[in-house]
């Protein structure tokens, strides 16, 4: 019962904060069929400083701290991260129309994390003071890179298999034509020679060449937008003294700049319902479900750390939080790179149109429900 009534009470407090209240204004109004537009380049610097001043706050905290104490939250990140990944392997891509490269970018989208989501959760973790270390919010490219490595990959493998089996039983098939009698003077006008030193070299090296090459995707991630702009801010927050800058400037925009990127998410969010409905209605459910499933997953070995390391109940609700996200600003330019076969329309569509305005709207309410019903609080 106290669970429930925290739940609740955080539920109501998420519908009146500007986080969500904006989101959900957003599609509103996009439902509604307005015109606002608000230009791509001022989202693009609204996220550049968001994800600017948490990496700042991370920063400075890390340089203040014991990095002994981060070890066992950024495993964590990292398995979670990866975990997600297999888990829609095995369990969307079971489900009937479901795509198989089409589960694992879902699965990628979802692994990796909302800079937005993860800014909101912050925000209302420090409104309700609830104490967190400030290097939480550095825990962001630990989950964020293996999931999307992860799912590159995996669909990759995935891929490739398909296709050596299909050439395997054409082959199979050449081989059953050949033995056949042919009639004297019966035979193709073509043969099946390389034309070519090129042409007879790349089907020698075929199977090598289908090989993943890890470190593009790895680069392309810490290349992207959101990722360059949190580890600039790390980095300065690491080896520079940008704490007059960041008390003047960073801190007291992030609640205003962040009210608008939620208006534009959620204008966003209206617009992608109708790509959902082109694909399997399996990933409506899996977006609804899964920001749970995951959260409680990262809920629990942020427990584990809070137990063995003292990591605070504020950081395991931020580990659980960034677990339940989905990437909308780095994530999707580098699964339509690496994974090119895969429907945008069906990890885009679930991730943005569903899974983000669950996080936000449920998510961080349950967790920060569950873990003030642990702690007493």
């Amino acid at each position: 019962m106290d669970f429930l009534s925290l739940f609740l009470m955080d539920f109501v407090k998420q519908l009146q904060s500007p986080t969500l209240s904006f989101l959900i204004g957003g599609m509103v109004i996009a439902a509604l069929g307005s015109q606002l537009i608000i230009p791509e380049a001022i989202c693009q610097i609204i996220v550049f400083m968001l994800l600017t001043k948490i990496g700042l706050t991370g920063g400075i905290a890390i340089r203040n701290s014991n990095l002994t104490e981060m070890i066992l939250p950024a495993l964590f990140s990292v398995a979670v991260g990866i975990l997600v990944v297999f888990i829609a392997r095995y369990t969307l891509a079971k489900l009937p129309k479901v795509k198989t490269v089409d589960a694992i970018a879902t699965g990628g989208l979802f692994g990796a994390v909302s800079g937005s989501t993860m800014a909101a959760a912050l925000t209302l973790l420090e409104e309700q003071k609830i104490p967190y270390e400030a290097w939480a919010g550095a825990l962001y490219p630990f989950m964020d890179i293996p999931a999307l490595v992860t799912a590159i990959v995996v669909a990759n493998i995935y891929l490739n298999k398909k296709k050596r089996k299909v050439e395997g039983e054409y082959l199979s098939k050449q081989e059953y034509l050949s033995k056949q009698p042919v009639l004297a003077g019966d035979y193709p006008d073509q043969q099946d020679y390389p034309s070519s030193k090129q042409e007879y070299l790349s089907k020698q090296q075929g199977p090598a060449n289908n090989r993943v090459k890890i470190w593009p995707i790895v680069q392309e991630s810490l290349q992207g937008p959101a990722l360059s702009a949190m580890l600039l801010g790390v980095a300065l927050g690491l080896f520079a003294q940008p704490e007059s800058v960041y008390k003047s400037f960073y801190d007291p925009l992030f609640r205003g700049l962040l009210s608008i990127l939620m208006l534009v998410m959620g204008m966003e969010a209206w617009s992608r319902i109708g790509e959902l409905r082109k694909v399997a209605q399996w990933y409506v459910v899996y977006s609804v479900l899964a920001p749970f499933i995951h959260g409680l997953i990262a809920f629990g070995l942020g427990m584990i750390a809070h137990y063995t390391t003292g990591f605070s109940l504020g950081g395991v609700v931020v580990l659980a939080i960034i677990a339940s996200s989905s990437s909308d600003i780095s994530g999707p330019p580098t699964l339509r790179a690496g994974i090119p076969s895969a429907n945008p329309s069906a990890y885009i569509g679930a991730s943005t149109a569903i899974g983000t305005p669950i996080a936000i709207g449920l998510c961080i309410p349950f967790f920060l429900g569950l873990a003030q019903a642990i702690g007493g609080g």
